[in-house]
């Protein structure tokens, strides 16, 4: 049986990615639409190595008869469309912020939670966590059903295509800019992003954290265990593809680096690239492109009692949104539309 799958902001970074992801996974689709708001419509975008879609306008589209609808929009397209599309039939798979930690939406990594999909009915709409919440899950799940985690403190390290293409644009035009010796603009970016670091992604909150390290401790609670204690500082960094985070541990029970090698390395999803020598781990520009997580410098932390220290690193348009999304979209498929 073939579905029929919509991709609503197909123009952007996440959503050209989602359809080249269904069309390289072969994902059992008869019809593929695709969606945009604004002066993305009627702009081309290509699916697999010969079709070509149209963009249609997302706001005069209607939805019925669509069974799958994968929005990689930014929120406030969601919450005007998306439950629109549940209403007309369609499972939504938002990889927006905007339905994240709405009790009634499921919040699914397939490798780490793939269980809590039973619940897309209650709204028709699945939510899919940022990028570094799927980072962090997704290397944090093989140890914590192992030795316990209790307690994480995590840097991320994050791309400028997490910001769109407007991010990438940005870093692109500034490191041009500094070579020929032109004024720096930004637009994007709080502060100058070209061969600097910015530890600030979100608008600030009352505590002094920033919303997304806030979305990045609830959102590990919700996918993987809400007992875990979460400190998070969240950096931009120039780089346009791959997010990346240092990740120190504390467990309840006792762990050691080669435990910990052995069990990432059986992790679905997950790959161990971990050698003491100067090429022996994985950077940023070695993850774009690639699907899984990946994990490198891994050593005991001795300053803590059963503490573990790790560097990890991701694709985030691919397993830290466009995969992730279309994963969610294949285990709908296989454990629920065709039963």
């Amino acid at each position: 049986m073939g579905y029929t799958v919509a991709v609503v902001g197909a123009t952007g970074n996440v959503g050209r990615e989602m359809l080249t992801t269904l069309a390289d996974r072969r994902f059992p689709a008869d019809a593929v639409i695709a969606l945009a708001a604004d002066s993305a419509v009627g702009k081309e975008v290509s699916f697999g190595e010969d079709a070509v879609l149209k963009v249609e306008d997302v706001g005069r589209f209607d939805f019925t008869g669509v069974d799958i609808a994968l929005f990689a929009a930014d929120a406030k397209v969601s919450a005007a469309h998306a439950p629109r599309a549940a209403a007309a039939g369609a499972v939504v798979i938002d990889a927006s912020p905007q339905f994240r930690m709405d009790p009634d939406v499921p919040l699914v990594v397939p490798e780490v939670n793939g269980d809590a999909l039973a619940g897309y009915a209650k709204r028709n709409i699945v939510a899919s966590p940022g990028g570094a919440a799927i980072l962090l899950a997704m290397a944090l799940k093989p140890l914590h059903g192992q030795f316990t985690v209790s307690r994480v403190v995590v840097s991320t390290y994050q791309a400028a295509s997490d910001a769109g293409k407007e991010g990438m644009d940005e870093l692109f035009s500034q490191t041009r800019a500094i070579y020929v010796n032109d004024p720096v603009q930004k637009s994007v970016f709080s502060k100058q992003i070209a061969f600097n670091i910015i530890p600030h992604i979100g608008p600030f909150m009352e505590d002094g954290a920033t919303r997304d390290e806030w979305a990045l401790n609830v959102e590990t609670k919700k996918v993987l265990d809400p007992k875990i204690k979460v400190s998070a500082t969240c950096v931009r960094v120039p780089v346009f593809i791959g997010h990346s985070a240092a990740i120190t541990i504390e467990c309840v029970e006792p762990v050691t680096a080669e435990e910990a090698r052995r069990i990432l390395r059986k992790a679905p999803g997950m790959q161990v690239i971990d050698q003491q020598e100067n090429d022996g781990y994985i950077t940023p520009v070695e993850v774009a492109g690639d699907d899984p997580v990946f994990v490198s410098r891994i050593r005991e932390d001795y300053t803590v009692d059963n503490g573990l220290s790790f560097w990890a690193s991701t694709d985030n348009l691919r397993k830290g949104a466009a995969l992730n999304a279309v994963q969610i979209a294949e285990l709908l498929v296989k454990e629920y539309l065709d039963a």
